[in-house]
């Protein structure tokens, strides 16, 4: 039996998890990149976010579940010292909220980047990746922890395995989640107007995490090819 303790445990782990975001940008960019206070950074992004937003939503509208909520709120961390990255998230009134930091924008070299980034983390919330994650992880949980509980795991352990469980869960399907946000950010960006084929080249500034077993992201190699691919079809 699962005990109380060890489901918040996996609950914690799990949004934590979730709040790193399965953004394609989690690596710091180049330490030459231009320095952006946060009122530049909203500045750089305001044009784009005018043209993405309203295909995003469009896309949200026609895709989701009736009462998904579809506006976007889209923003500059506060933080002017965030490491390079974007996220999204859906706030407690359930807004989807896409937050960048302006160490992100400022390693833009053009529009078409921050575009692309844009309508990838606008694809998380359109193909539901945040609530399917939590599935993920409390499956994990589930499983691993009736496994150790049938191993005669003491209390102690079992709040452990849980956690554990909860963590593989979570990343299970996260390379998976990532290529599906790349497909249809391709489609939200170049619906938008951009070139979301010279947008992907924003991975070949950060550091390739490989295809580590139970990585959170898939190689940047793999994810350029996906791009070019989806675009070529458009």
């Amino acid at each position: 039996m699962v005990r109380r303790g060890g489901l918040i445990g996996m609950a914690m782990i799990g949004a934590a998890l979730l709040g790193a975001c399965v953004s394609p940008t989690q690596q710091e960019v180049s330490k030459a990149a231009p320095v952006y206070n946060v009122s530049r950074a909203e500045a750089r992004l305001a044009s784009v976010k005018r043209r993405v937003e309203p295909v995003a939503e469009r896309h949200c509208r026609r895709s989701t579940p009736q009462g998904t909520n579809c506006d976007f709120r889209i923003s500059v961390d506060p933080k002017a010292d965030a490491r390079a990255n974007a996220y999204q998230s859906v706030d407690g009134g359930g807004w989807p909220q896409i937050v960048f930091a302006a160490a992100l924008i400022a390693g833009a070299k053009n529009e078409d980047e921050l575009a692309f980034v844009m309508s990838h983390e606008a694809a998380h919330h359109i193909a539901g990746h945040l609530g399917r994650k939590r599935r993920d992880a409390a499956t994990g949980a589930m499983i691993v922890g009736v496994l150790a509980s049938l191993a005669g795991a003491s209390a102690d352990t079992l709040d452990s395995a849980i956690d554990i469980g909860a963590q593989i869960g979570a990343r299970s399907y996260s390379k998976d989640y990532e290529i599906e946000a790349d497909r249809m950010g391709t489609i939200i960006a170049h619906e938008a107007g951009y070139d979301p084929v010279r947008g992907a080249e924003y991975f070949r500034r950060i550091p390739d995490p490989g295809n580590a077993f139970l990585g959170t992201h898939p190689p940047n190699a793999l994810r350029i090819d996906v791009v070019r691919e989806t675009a070529a079809g458009l």
